[in-house]
């Protein structure tokens, strides 16, 4: 059920995007990512997920991004999930049209939940990621985000959880 709804999240974006979609220039006025992502947090668990991202350009090197993701992990009879949506600025480096290199930071929430022999527990908390990545040109209005690296920190109930890191790949699609 997350993953339909991490899916439909990222279709419903698409189309939003596409319905206002003007002819592209030098700079697309907006990007839609969706892709894998590896999520490895502070304590050694490891978990598996989605990422996707929709961002705003304002012009040919700044733009606002609104990031959304979901990391899962069973294990033991346990099932551990974990979401985070974040927003930001990013910076993107568009001297050449091949290559795009961004950088950028998001803040926002996440939750965490925990389940297993019939008892479960979750915690929100504030999120924020640093990081960027690379996309690579495969088409007019499509790329590969080759590498997306960014670290992860989670602030809940007094505590920090600061040793944490994620690694996404997909496809961007630009309008």
């Amino acid at each position: 059920m997350r993953k339909f709804i991490g899916s439909a999240l990222m279709l419903v974006c698409m189309i939003s995007v596409q319905a206002f979609a003007q002819e592209m220039g030098s700079t697309p006025k907006a990007e839609i990512f969706g892709g894998y992502q590896y999520t490895r947090f502070d304590g050694g668990l490891n978990a598996n997920g989605w990422n996707t991202s929709v961002t705003g350009n304002l012009n040919h090197w700044f733009g606002v991004a609104g990031d959304f993701s979901g990391a899962y992990k069973s294990q033991s009879g346990a099932s551990f999930s974990s979401y985070t949506y974040t927003f930001g600025p990013v910076v993107s480096w568009r001297h050449n049209e091949n290559f795009t290199p961004f950088a950028h930071f998001l803040a926002g929430g996440f939750r965490d939940s925990i389940s297993g022999g019939g008892l479960s527990a979750s915690d929100n908390g504030l999120a924020m990621m640093l990081g960027g990545g690379l996309d690579v040109k495969a088409g007019r209005r499509f790329a590969v985000r080759a590498i997306q690296f960014d670290w992860l920190g989670l602030h809940s109930n007094g505590s920090s959880d600061n040793n944490n890191m994620r690694i996404s790949t997909g496809l961007l699609f630009r309008y």
